[in-house]
């Protein structure tokens, strides 16, 4: 009777946590949890699925070690296992952009044509944090601002832009983020504020990454 190498044995648990990722769905779930813990039912709302199936995907990724679990009466909250998840979905991202010709046509034709302005590196927008020289705006639902936002940040979700362009300084320039490097609010935002002539340009990833970098992160939503 063959037995496996501890190689194989590896490589198969590789395989089991790859395909623990093999979903839409799940992918969108992670982008959630990366902003904080929510509970199931709040999952379910923010990606549009039933609540059954929310907790069928969660459970499978809770499974193979993605995600983690705790309860608090009837409630079940889930959050990311490991900050590590991140640099796996970041991986994810940056393969598939390069090689996956689709990928590159959505980026190119979405994020570039829509901004083609550089990115504000992390160093370089929390340098000019502490300067007071930046208007930092966070256009993520307020429930998600209040998980954790940058210094100085201002919550106005993207939704609410156009009747909120009162509240930004039209002399400083604007920074805009969101969930992530993928996410489309800050894109949105960034393109409104310039029509409406903002100085305005977007922060190279999100929130998550802002934070897994080990950059200082408020919580609370005042």
């Amino acid at each position: 009777m063959s037995t496996r190498s501890p190689k194989q044995a590896l490589f198969a648990e590789f395989a089991t946590l790859a395909k623990a990722l093999g979903h839409a769905h799940r992918l969108e779930l992670l982008e959630q949890l990366a902003q904080g813990e929510r509970s199931v039912e709040t999952l379910a709302q923010k990606t549009s699925l039933s609540i059954a199936n929310a907790s069928q995907h969660l459970r499978h990724m809770r499974r193979t070690g993605l995600v983690d679990t705790r309860r608090d009466g009837k409630f079940v909250y889930y959050r990311l296992a490991d900050e590590a998840v991140l640099d796996l979905l970041a991986a994810l991202g940056r393969l598939a952009e390069r090689n996956v010709a689709e990928v590159e046509r959505i980026m190119r034709r979405y994020f570039k044509d829509r901004d083609g302005l550089e990115p504000v590196p992390r160093d370089a927008l929390l340098e000019r944090i502490r300067a007071g020289t930046v208007t930092v705006l966070d256009v993520r639902p307020q429930d998600e601002f209040a998980l954790g936002h940058l210094p100085s940040a201002v919550n106005i979700p993207l939704k609410a832009m156009e009747a909120r362009l009162s509240e930004l300084d039209p002399s400083r320039e604007v920074v805009a983020y969101c969930r992530g490097r993928f996410c489309v609010l800050s894109f949105e935002a960034a393109a409104l504020l310039r029509s409406r002539g903002f100085k305005a340009r977007c922060l190279e990833d999100g929130l998550p990454e802002w934070r897994a970098a080990g950059l200082p992160v408020v919580a609370g939503s005042s």
